[in-house]
């Protein structure tokens, strides 16, 4: 009889050691993601909509989950962000995942952007903040200045490129960090080159966007940039079409005509000389280059190609000019352009 209890004892500890080397391997161990992938929590998010909704479709062992979860009180402590959930991770990894706020960065881009409300648009598809928040500060005369700008002028701080941040970054440290940014891309080397234009920082990344609203083509915008700046030292107005564009706000403009050049706008360099007060969009990285290295010529005019291959003729004289510009007119109107 004795003996049979003694198994019995035996047995029960054996399945209770199976048991909890069983619990033990589902909880630590066992691979609990069944679908890979980014988790975006937000600082609004129910936690029963996060664990019901949300996480129900990227982990297995929900029930042993939740149990894990009340023991760590995970509900009312769960953090914002983006984390990212791999293949091998247990239970226990992606609760105390959530509960220390250990999230994955995520990679945001900025460039191909005019004004500051479509970079405030573009931000928002890439971090929590939302794009009234966003445009906010990218207006504010106050953080502007906190960063060594104005209001105006703050659009030329962003240098295009993909950067690392917390999904959850607040607006006002992102500004900071393009600020370090900035100042990253303004090397010595850079400085130096820019010297022989004469232009300031500010002058070289107004003039960048009008290159680069002319041109996409890297190896024809140091040669765009040099009639430029051949206008600004003879004090030539630039008479650049983008910025009428930009002057009127209107971006779909296909055909620039004599009654758009008459708009009134500081930022119309039919009717203003010099540059006007802050770029007209993000200029790209080849764009800002291309002024620092631009090309020493004679050329004061430049027209598009009428064979419309993106590139341009230029031109040292009006009479030369006009001709191209007859040419391209031509082609505009066989083509029906309007």
């Amino acid at each position: 009889m004795l003996r049979k209890i003694l198994v019995g004892i035996i047995g029960l500890a054996v399945v209770a050691a199976l048991a909890a080397g069983t619990l033990y391997y589902l909880l630590f161990k066992a691979d609990c993601v069944v679908r890979p992938g980014s988790l975006y929590v937000r600082s609004d998010t129910d936690y029963r909509t996060i664990v019901d909704d949300t996480l129900r479709r990227h982990i297995r062992y929900m029930g042993l989950f939740k149990q894990y979860a009340r023991r760590l009180k995970l509900e009312g402590s769960i953090k914002d962000g983006h984390y990212l959930l791999k293949e091998g991770m247990s239970v226990v990894e992606v609760a105390r995942m959530l509960k220390l706020g250990l999230q994955t960065p995520v990679r945001v881009t900025i460039n191909n952007v005019r004004t500051p409300a479509q970079l405030a648009g573009k931000l928002a598809r890439q971090l929590e903040a939302d794009s009234v928040t966003l445009l906010r500060t990218l207006t504010s005369s106050r953080l502007a200045r906190e960063v060594g700008f104005d209001s105006l002028t703050l659009f030329s701080m962003f240098i295009p490129d993909t950067y690392e941040f917390y999904w959850t970054v607040t607006p006002e440290a992102f500004l900071k960090r393009m600020r370090r940014e900035y100042d990253r891309f303004w090397t010595k080397e850079r400085d130096a080159r820019r010297q022989r234009s004469g232009l300031s920082r500010l002058e070289v990344m107004t003039l960048a966007s009008i290159v680069y609203e002319e041109t996409r083509k890297s190896d024809e915008m140091p040669r765009v940039a040099g009639v430029y700046v051949n206008r600004l030292r003879k004090g030539w107005p630039l008479q650049a079409d983008p910025t009428i564009k930009y002057a009127m706000q209107d971006f779909g403009l296909r055909r620039i005509l004599h009654r758009h050049l008459k708009y009134p706008s500081p930022y119309n360099t039919y009717i203003n000389k010099g540059l006007p007060p802050s770029p007209i969009c993000m200029p790209g990285r080849n764009a800002i280059d291309a002024v620092l290295d631009f090309e020493e010529h004679d050329y004061m005019f430049f027209c598009a190609r009428p064979t419309f291959d993106g590139y341009h003729n230029f031109a040292v004289t009006l009479n030369q000019h006009n001709a191209n510009a007859r040419a391209y007119s031509a082609e505009l109107n066989r083509r029906k352009i309007k």
